[in-house]
């Protein structure tokens, strides 16, 4: 695959007045397109790398793939430019036979659809195939305060560009399963659901989903449809995420800084000694 996830560029630095020249690095950003069945169903932007694994996990927050089983094959699109050129961003999957496709363009998912919260909340509840709500898994506030480390020590691109977002899945002991970069923070979660969808580990129960940035009813609605039944970021969450967290029985975690954070839903998964609960 000849594409790059960083790409050099020379800049002008500046520092207390005084220029120099330099080689900096970018992060890499190309359009991908997925066809489904040869129809063009999206296009996203996102980082080079992944990118089977990015469009699996797009069809399991569409709520079409549940299973490896469930795709028949994804491939790159030779012949993509009038030169007959593979650009390595244009990519076709094939549902198994019996497995329905998803509604044209289901965007209920993003903030500018126009469709009411309620109507959003109803819409996970009716695609999603397994419910976080009883999973009985458990962690100390410790582990979840170490988290954030974790994923940056596995952020390799982000050292060489200080541009990605990333999302990683770790188990309740602080195992990394796997971790993904992107220019999207949709797109790193989602490159984790496609690696679950073809490695036939869904749904994801007891794994605690790690993000950089904050916390989206996309977001939230990623991590249900895949069957995670905690999600943690650093920053803050949207109100319909934690709407929806509360909804379907996620635990939100957020501003996840050091040993402080907030829990919005779902606090009896935290192991916390209720003798020290501090006063408001």
């Amino acid at each position: 695959m000849a594409t790059s996830r960083a790409l050099r560029r020379p800049v002008l630095k500046i520092r207390s007045a005084v220029p120099s020249r330099r080689i900096d690095h970018l992060a890499a950003e190309e359009p991908l397109e997925i066809r489904l069945d040869g129809t063009p169903l999206t296009v996203t932007m996102r980082t080079p790398g992944d990118d089977f694994d990015l469009a699996a996990g797009f069809l399991v927050s569409e709520g079409a793939v549940g299973s490896a089983g469930d795709i028949s094959s994804i491939r790159y699109c030779a012949g993509a430019t009038a030169e007959g050129l593979n650009t390595y961003n244009v990519l076709d999957v094939r549902l198994a036979p019996g497995v329905a496709a998803p509604a044209p363009r289901n965007f209920y998912t993003t903030s500018s659809c126009g469709v009411c919260g309620k109507a959003s909340l109803e819409a996970v509840s009716t695609v999603a195939r397994w419910s976080v709500r009883d999973d009985p898994m458990r962690v100390t506030p410790s582990l979840i305060s170490s988290l954030p480390d974790l994923l940056r020590s596995a952020q390799r691109v982000f050292d060489r560009t200080g541009g990605l977002h990333a999302a990683g899945l770790f188990t309740p002991d602080g195992t990394a399963l796997c971790v993904r970069e992107d220019v999207g923070r949709h797109n790193a979660v989602d490159k984790i659901l496609g690696w679950a969808a073809r490695e036939d580990r869904l749904p994801l129960s007891g794994t605690v989903l790690m993000v950089s940035g904050r916390a989206s009813f996309e977001l939230v609605q990623k991590a249900v449809m895949a069957g995670i039944p905690m999600l943690a970021a650093v920053s803050a969450p949207s109100s319909l995420a934690a709407e929806l967290a509360a909804a379907e029985g996620l635990t939100l975690i957020g501003f996840l800084r050091g040993e402080s954070m907030n829990v919005y839903t779902g606090e009896q998964r935290m192991e916390v000694d209720e003798r020290r609960r501090e006063s408001a």
